[in-house]
């Protein structure tokens, strides 16, 4: 949409690409593909930072159970989409590294909850405060009200694609 010489909001044809699809969202998809891509390639660094050996996947593992506490490894792989096997085996390498450590749930003796080691909350504190850090000193430019309406435009997103 734009608006004409009268100060009227018309739709350009150009706008609107042969699937139909507008120029707003072809927008919207290219930078949120740039913005992924630039993510992965962020978390495998980060998660080079909290352990040379540790996955790139397993920084997420990592921010989840440093944000929510104990978890069953069951609750950890569908939450990230993966199968037992996957989280079993991510979850055994964060073991071995010291990060994290598995201890029987206090509501059903049965089952397990991963928590994370101090090393593990160590770690993982050092490395989220220096990507704080880079992302304070990358928009220091941007007004405040900027960063807080793009972390609530983003939040608003994040909770339309979950569902």
């Amino acid at each position: 949409m734009h608006e004409d010489g009268n100060g009227a909001e018309a739709r350009v044809a150009e706008q609107v690409t042969p699937s139909g699809a507008d120029q707003e969202f072809l927008a919207l998809e290219r930078e949120l593909t740039v913005l992924l891509r630039r993510a992965r390639a962020n978390q495998g660094e980060m998660a080079r930072e909290v352990h040379p050996d540790l996955e790139s996947s397993a920084y997420g593992l990592l921010i989840r159970l440093n944000e929510q506490g104990g978890r069953r490894a069951t609750e950890l792989a569908g939450y990230f989409g993966v199968g037992k096997a996957t989280m079993s085996r991510q979850l055994r390498a964060l073991e071995e590294l010291g990060l994290i450590t598995r201890e029987p749930d206090p509501a059903d003796g049965r089952a397990w909850l991963v928590t994370l080691t101090e090393e593990g909350h160590r770690r993982v504190g050092t490395v989220r405060e220096a990507r704080r850090a880079r992302y304070v000193s990358q928009l220091a430019h941007w007004d405040r009200r900027e960063v807080a309406e793009l972390a609530r435009l983003l939040h608003q997103l994040n909770g339309v694609m979950e569902k």
